[in-house]
């Protein structure tokens, strides 16, 4: 039985001598964040964007970037919402260099600065850089194999406010790479070479759905129903979730067109493994891997064959005599090699009329079965014997842990969901700062990780003889 005591309001006006440094808890994240990362580094990247010696003193640029990354640290929703946040909490204070009483800076100081000084600079590319730079000396930065994917974030944008336009069709830039060896296959099999004469043609063009709003984000197909305009982040990871690239662009670009430009980023890391999930198995991508010694590591992919008929694996592809051999022994002979780089292998219609196979090979009129292999089909044969390979398989399994875990934690933890920002280089500002962030967090918790753990595994250590568990070379195994 315990007597009801009722508190008072007369603490609020009670004073005191307090020092803001006695208000922030020892194991909080920032100052786990402070201890580890010097900011001073920022002041040479921003110093030609000010003045030397005249105007008034500016605002520390220090106190922007820190402002900015507290929003993303924290997920906070917007700018004006982190300033409310920052003049309540103070552990924000104390991690800005603000005491109790100092004014915060208003939330357009951040968006005026990013317009006359930061905007079409490289300065969050560089944050980024310089904070992976920090995990990879403290080691904790496993490079060789890369764990690649792309996510949609929500764009600021009204979905019912677009227009039909037409645009240039995205160029690819193993083009005339692809060109070249179509031609050198053709003379191979005694064909003419196509003409250059495309080079006079006028560009293709294709019509998509942009948005009135912000033209520069794309339409995103989310599902049967439902349909949204959004940027799409391509990123590498390396195997303990640190994210050692990105690249932005609109949502309505395929992964294997965006991933040139993320790949351009991974090769600084020299990758010697890089898995990936079946947007990204294209015959074009797996060439350029494996040319620069990098092991593609994709998913099966189903072929797309109708019901009733044979997949395309019961054709038997003849080297030797360049040809398929079908499920009845019959052979399919190299007929030519299309402008799109596959080479077209056809059956004899006089033969396969008579086949009792034949509703299950092909409906032509005909009766003549085509079947097509790219003159680049080698690399994907080569990607399928890796991942046939012993352990690819667990090593497949772990994006799930990895790329996955960093684009579930960044929308679940760092308001990566949607953004309110508009255009594509202030996306790409966004984002970098966002992932410097995340590996800022995870640095910051490995290099500083919080004493009571500490405490906690030494009791159970202790006890790990009567709880039947055994500890070797730092492992925990149960006995």
């Amino acid at each position: 039985m315990q007597m009801l005591n009722k508190e008072t309001t007369e603490k609020r006006e009670r004073i005191q001598y307090i020092s803001i440094e006695d208000l922030v808890p020892p194991d909080h994240l920032l100052r786990k964040i402070d201890k580890v990362l010097d900011f001073s580094f920022v002041y040479p990247m921003v110093e030609e964007k000010y003045s030397p010696d005249k105007g008034r003193p500016s605002l520390d640029p220090v106190i922007l970037i820190k402002m900015a990354m507290i929003q993303y640290l924290y997920g906070i929703r917007s700018m004006r919402q982190t300033v409310k946040e920052i003049e309540v909490n103070t552990a924000y204070r104390w991690f800005l260099g603000l005491d109790l009483l100092d004014r915060v800076p208003n939330f357009t100081t951040f968006g005026k600065n990013y317009q006359r000084r930061f905007a079409g600079s490289d300065l969050f590319e560089k944050i980024f850089a310089h904070v992976l730079e920090q995990c990879m000396k403290r080691g904790f930065v496993k490079e060789g194999v890369v764990y690649v994917d792309s996510t949609h974030i929500k764009a600021n944008a009204n979905r019912n406010k677009k227009l039909k336009v037409e645009i240039l069709r995205e160029s690819r830039s193993y083009e005339r790479d692809l060109q070249d060896e179509i031609n050198r296959d053709r003379e191979a099999h005694g064909k003419k070479p196509f003409d250059d004469d495309d080079d006079d043609d006028p560009p293709e063009t294709k019509t998509v759905t942009q948005s009135t709003t912000d033209p520069e984000s794309g339409m995103f197909v989310k599902g049967e129903h439902e349909r949204q305009f959004a940027y799409m982040v391509s990123t590498g990871c390396d195997d303990n979730g640190f994210v050692l690239g990105y690249d932005v662009c609109a949502g309505n670009v395929h992964d294997s067109v965006s991933f040139t430009a993320l790949y351009d980023k991974l090769k600084d890391h020299d990758p010697c493994l890089m898995v990936m999930d079946a947007g990204y198995k294209t015959t074009a991508i797996l060439r350029e891997l494996l040319m620069d010694g990098v092991v593609p590591l994709t998913p099966r992919v189903d072929p797309k064959t109708g019901k009733g008929f044979f997949y395309k694996r019961e054709y038997v592809y003849d080297g030797k005599n360049d040809s398929y051999i079908c499920p009845r022994n019959e052979t399919l002979t190299y007929s030519t090699t299309n402008r799109q780089g596959y080479r077209e292998y056809k059956s004899r219609g006089y033969v396969c009329q008579n086949c009792p196979y034949l509703q299950q090979c092909t409906k032509s009129k005909n009766h003549v079965k085509v079947i097509t292999r790219h003159v680049w089909h080698d690399y994907w044969e080569f990607a399928e014997d890796y991942r046939l390979s012993i352990g690819m398989k667990d090593v497949y399994r772990r994006r799930k842990e990895t790329i996955e875990r960093v684009f579930a934690d960044g929308k679940e933890k760092h308001g990566m969901r949607y953004t309110q920002l508009r255009g594509l280089a202030k996306v790409k500002a966004e984002a970098a700062l966002r992932f410097a962030c995340m590996n800022l967090k995870k640095m910051a918790n490995w290099a500083c990780p919080n004493p009571y753990v500490f405490r906690f595994l030494w009791h159970f250590l202790l006890s790990s003889t009567t709880l039947g568990v055994s500890c070797n070379k730092g492992i925990l195994a149960y006995a």
